[in-house]
This record gives structure tokens, sequence and C-alpha cells, in this order.
């Protein structure tokens, strides 16, 4: 993977996501067409804090999966405008722009450790197959470097 650095206003340019449904804060890895490492500061601020659960706040699992989706998007995305010649024989990919990316799978999604405030949710997707419209990925979330998640999710390109 290749160390690099794409910022908050990257991700905005590319995601249609925005507060407080945008769980990725910044990309640190590309190795376009292979694989994608980003992270997400975990605040306490966040909404959904105030009611999971009070007393002991633990970032809910599915936003957790959630995170790795969008991590998973910015990979195709980044992989497109970075590496344009090199993507996969046989896979003809249309225009991205105006186009969102829907979950179409979940497999072997396990949860491993809670993720609270204060953590920094550091996140790896790896590439399975890409299709035109359909793309599979592995994706892990990890702490202060313990598994916290992992599952293979495919999407499709709307």
């Amino acid at each position: 993977m290749i160390e690099t650095q794409f910022d908050i206003s990257t991700i905005l340019s590319i995601m249609p996501h925005r507060y407080p449904f945008l769980l990725v804060d910044r990309i640190t890895g590309l190795d376009p067409w292979k694989s994608i490492a980003a992270y997400k500061n975990v605040t306490f601020n966040e909404p959904h804090f105030q009611g999971h659960f009070p007393g002991q706040p633990v970032m809910p699992g599915v936003l957790i999966v959630e995170a790795m989706g969008q991590t998973a998007a910015m990979f195709i995305a980044l992989s497109l405008k970075h590496a344009p010649d090199a993507v996969p024989d046989g896979v003809s990919l249309p225009e991205l722009e105006g186009r969102v990316a829907f979950f179409a799978g979940f497999d072997k999604v396990k949860f491993r450790r809670q993720v609270i405030p204060g953590d920094r949710l550091d996140m790896e997707v790896k590439l399975l197959r890409l299709g035109s419209r359909i793309w599979k990925v592995a994706a892990t979330a990890t702490v202060d470097g313990q598994k916290t998640a992992e599952a293979e999710m495919t999407a499709a390109l709307s």
C-alpha cells in the first residue's frame, strides 16, 4: 500500500454523505485496485451516543460496517481517479459522478471489540472482485491494533 493522505476536503468532494452520517475522516493509504486504509475519529458528541448507551457509550456495529462501506466507496472512486488505466481487465466502469453505491450484501460479519468515544477506528479494505456495477471487498476495522470488526461486503452501483 502506498502511504498517502487524502483529507476531509477530498472525501467531501467524492462522497454524498454529510454530518452526522459521514464516517470517514481521512484516507491514509491507497494501492489502486488493491486496497485502501482510512480512519474515523470517534468522539463523544456524535448523536448516536446519546442513546447507545447512556452511561456506557458504544458505537453501534451497523455504523462500524457503514464506515467500512464508505471506505470501500472511496477506494473505488480514488482508484478510478488515480489509476484509470489500471482498471482490471474485462471491467468497464461507468462514470461515477452523481452515482451512489448501495450495500447489496454482507458475509462473514464479526464484531470483536467495542468502539467507544476517544477511539480512532482504523479501516482497511481489500478488493475481492470487481465488476462494472457490482463490487465485493473484504473490510477490517481496528482500534489500537485490535480487530473490532470484519466483513465481506458487496455493493451495487446505482
